[in-house]
């Protein structure tokens, strides 16, 4: 069964990887987007796991020099095309109905970014991303910047007047404008002005009280938006403990009991996390999640979550 995963953060690991201990490029290179078992989601675990379309997420952390963002967004584009569309049999996604077009044999790669640090306050700059391929925009991290305020501040403001031209643009370019690291206020504004909005990575807030995930009423507002909720694979947003799969679908449970049995899918977070799932350690082990939501709930339902509610949603 084909998944479609909308995000994971391999393309920080390549960055660094790439700078090396020293920020300087051209050393020998360590790892390898084919097979580099640091990499929870490399080429032959994508290909193990039946992941047919990978977002791959610009990621700059909130301690890089404002001057320095920019740039540190560029080397992971530049990994984007030198490491990852470079392997056999991979396709860039330019526009998401593309997701549709992938023959059998091919599989599709999605740049996404996540939190406009990268650009500032700088428009240019945001639609020479939407001219690279970025298709999906989460506005902040944890962090605020200036256009908006993530789940980790305290000020509790919505979208600043350049977060909403942000969001703006995004509709005009048909890019997806993702909530999952979003303050409550900010999720609000996003909701009311954005076109295209989902939840990359989150789960249920009423399952497992963690700030990065959704409560009940915004999750029904995303369901009303005809946006999505695509679950995350990281153990302290799923419960306390090891977390098992079975700890992971009382989040699908909720959702679907909210009215969001076609607004699932799946955002694993893999190269972003430490800890796992148990059966769930990297890309590869996508089929015993898949036989997990198989054996609960069937196979129409199953095949919704791992494809075809993002494709009838958003492609």
């Amino acid at each position: 069964m084909n998944i479609i995963d909308t995000h994971c953060d391999a393309l920080l690991k390549l960055q660094g990887d790439a700078r090396g201990t020293h920020g300087y490029f051209g050393q020998e290179r360590r790892l390898n987007y084919l097979n580099s078992d640091e990499l929870d989601m490399n080429m032959e675990r994508r290909i193990a796991g039946n992941v047919k379309v990978q977002f791959y997420a610009v990621f700059i952390s909130p301690g890089i020099p404002d001057n320095e963002k920019w740039q540190h967004a560029l080397e992971q584009i530049d990994a984007f095309y030198e490491e990852v569309l470079t392997m056999d049999n991979m396709v860039h996604i330019k526009q998401l109905s593309d997701i549709k077009k992938l023959k059998e044999h091919e599989y599709g790669a999605v740049l996404t970014l996540e939190g406009a640090d990268a650009f500032g306050n700088d428009l240019m700059k945001l639609r020479t991303l939407f001219r690279l391929g970025m298709l999906s925009l989460g506005l902040v991290w944890n962090n605020g910047n200036l256009a908006a305020d993530g789940v980790g501040e305290t000020r509790g403001t919505g979208l600043s007047e350049f977060g909403l031209k942000v969001v703006e643009e995004c509709n005009k370019n048909n890019v997806l404008i993702d909530v999952s690291h979003l303050n409550t206020e900010g999720f609000k504004d996003v909701i009311e002005h954005g076109k295209y909005v989902f939840a990359s990575h989150s789960n249920a807030r009423s399952i497992h009280d963690h700030a990065r995930n959704l409560h009940d009423e915004q999750i029904k507002e995303l369901i009303a938006k005809g946006g999505m909720i695509n679950i995350v694979f990281c153990p302290p947003f799923i419960g306390e403990g090891k977390v098992t799969i079975d700890d992971l679908l009382k989040h699908v449970d909720k959702i679907i009991e909210l009215g969001g049995e076609k607004h699932i899918g799946l955002g694993s977070d893999f190269d972003g996390i430490n800890v796992f799932v148990e059966d769930l350690e990297d890309a590869s082990k996508y089929p015993n999640l898949i036989e997990a939501l198989r054996s609960k709930y069937g196979e129409e339902l199953t095949e919704g979550i791992a494809s075809h509610n993002f494709i009838e949603r958003f492609c």
